[in-house]
C-alpha cells in the first residue's frame, strides 16, 4: 500500500517571540493525519524563502539552519525508505519516536560550560589559581558573549556549531572590533581553547576546532630603566604624598624584583635573617607558588623603615600599596615629571631589577632567576637583557686578562 507522506517546513507567526522572530515548524502529514513540532530555531520572517522552505543565503546563520532543516528531511526520508525495505507501513508514531529520541539527546551550549569552568576555578582562588587568572577567564567569557551577539546575533551557541571558521572569526573579532594586538588576541583565544579541550576530554564534541589554528606569541621588547633613570625617579621630590608613596614602592620593586601582587602581599613576617646574617625577603610568588628569597639592599631597607608606622601597615602589612591600576596611572605622572620618555608600568620594575640592578652588575643569571622565582633560565632571559654597558664591561675585563697574559710572555 502506497502511503501519502508530505513534509512542510514553515515559520509560525502565532509563536512570535519578543524580538519579533518566528519559530520554524515542521509539519508532517501522513495519510491525511498530521503532526507538527518546533525546531526551536527562530528567524526574521523577512529572511524566509517560502518557495524553497529555507533561509535566504544572505543571512549569517543561513548555512547552519538550512543544513539542520535538511537533516530533518533526510531523517524522515531515510525512515520511510527503511520501512519500505522491510515492507512495513510507517505511522506518525514511528516518526514521533524518531524525533523524541533526538530531542532526548543533550544539546550542550558553550556559555554555561564556560560559566561552570569559571565557578570551579574561583573556588580555588589563591590555591591553584591566582585572582588575576580568574579575572582573565571572566573577561574572556564576556568577550565570547559579546562576540556571539556581534557575529551571530545570539546569546549562546551549541558546541557542535563551534568549528574552525568560528575560531578564525573569534580571532578576527579581537584584532578588529576589540582592536587587540597579536599577543593579547592569542592569550584570549588560548583561554577559550582550554574550555574546548575540557569539552573534548568529556566527549561532548568529536572534532577539535583548533586543529588548523596556528598563531604564536610575538616577542616584545620589555621596558626597563637605566641606572641614571632609577636615580632620577628616586631623588625627585614630589609635592603630592601619593606620588612619593608610589615612587617608593616602585623603587622597592626595582631593587627586589617582586611583582606588584607579591609586594602587595608582603607582611613583616616575610622579613627574615638569611644565611649571611643579613635581612632577606622570604616569600612565595602568588602566580606560581614558587619560593623566593631575596637579600635586602640598603635602598629597599630604607623604604621599609620609612613606612613601618604608616596607618596601612599597622595590621602587619609591610608596605602601603595602592591598587595596580592606580599605581600605573601615577607612575606615568612620575615618569613625565622626571623627564623619562618611557611607558612606565609597575611591571617595568621587575625587568629593571633583572637587567640593570643585577645582571648588568655581574650577578649571574642563575642567581637572578632564583630571586625572580623562575623555574627556568629561559623565563629569566625574557626579563633580563644584556645591555651594551654590560658587554663593554665584560670585554674590558677580557682585555685586561689578555694584557696580563701578554705582559707575562714579554
Amino acid at each position: 500500500m502506497k502511503q501519502d507522506l508530505k513534509l512542510h517546513i514553515y515559520p509560525r507567526s502565532a509563536k512570535t517571540n519578543k524580538q519579533g522572530f518566528y519559530p520554524i515548524y515542521v509539519r508532517i502529514t501522513l495519510n491525511g493525519k498530521r503532526w507538527e513540532f518546533s525546531t526551536k530555531k527562530f528567524i526574521n520572517p523577512k529572511t524566509w524563502d517560502a518557495k524553497n522552505a529555507k533561509i535566504k543565503p544572505t543571512v549569517t546563520e543561513a548555512s547552519s539552519i538550512n543544513n539542520y532543516l535538511n537533516q530533518i528531511k533526510t531523517q524522515i526520508i531515510n525512515l520511510e525508505i527503511e520501512y519500505n525495505i522491510r515492507n512495513q507501513e510507517i505511522s506518525l508514531d514511528d516518526i514521533k519516536n524518531l524525533f523524541a529520541r533526538k530531542q532526548d539527546e543533550v544539546v550542550r551550549m558553550i556559555v554555561p560550560i564556560f560559566k561552570l569552568h569559571n565557578e570551579q576555578i574561583s573556588k580555588l582562588a589563591n590555591k591553584e589559581f591566582a585572582p588575576g587568572t580568574i579575572l582573565r577567564y571572566e573577561t574572556t567569557l564576556k568577550h565570547l558573549q559579546d562576540f556571539l551577539k556581534f557575529q551571530y546575533k545570539v546569546e549562546d551557541m551549541a558546541l557542535e556549531k563551534i568549528d574552525h571558521a568560528f575560531i578564525m572569526d573569534f580571532d578576527f573579532y579581537f584584532r578588529t572590533v576589540r582592536n587587540c594586538n597579536n599577543n593579547t588576541t592569542v592569550k584570549y583565544i588560548k583561554n577559550f581553547k582550554k574550555i574546548i579541550n575540557y569539552c573534548l576530554a568529556n566527549d561532548w564534541i568529536r572534532k577539535d576546532p583548533f586543529v588548523n589554528y596556528k598563531v604564536k606569541i610575538e616577542k616584545v621588547e620589555c621596558i626597563f630603566l637605566s641606572e641614571e633613570e632609577i636615580v632620577k625617579i628616586y631623588i625627585h621630590e614630589h609635592p603630592a604624598e601619593r606620588l612619593k608613596l608610589v615612587r617608593d614602592i616602585f623603587i622597592f620593586s626595582c631593587y627586589t624584583g617582586l611583582a606588584y601582587v607579591d609586594v602587595d602581599n608582603l607582611t613583616k613576617n616575610h622579613i627574615v635573617k638569611g644565611i649571611d646574617g643579613q635581612l632577606w625577603i622570604h616569600t612565595y610568588r602568588q602566580k606560581t607558588s614558587t619560593p623566593t628569597k631575596i637579600p635586602l639592599l640598603d635602598i629597599p631597607l630604607e623604604i621599609i623603615n620609612k613606612y613601618q608606622d604608616h596607618p596601612l601597615c599597622k595590621g602587619g602589612k609591610l608596605l602601603p600599596v595602592f591598587s595596580n591600576q592606580k599605581m600605573n596611572v601615577y607612575l606615568k605622572e612620575i615618569a613625565a615629571i622626571a623627564g623619562i620618555n618611557k611607558e612606565l608600568t609597575f611591571h617595568c620594575a621587575r625587568h629593571t631589577f633583572a637587567t640593570t640592578v643585577t645582571l648588568s652588575n655581574g650577578v649571574p643569571i642563575e642567581s637572578v632567576s632564583k630571586m625572580l622565582g623562575h623555574n627556568s633560565i629561559t623565563t629569566t632571559q625574557h626579563y633580563a637583557r644584556i645591555t651594551e654597558q654590560k658587554i663593554s664591561h665584560d670585554m674590558e675585563h677580557l682585555k685586561n686578562i689578555f694584557d696580563k697574559k701578554k705582559s707575562k710572555v714579554l
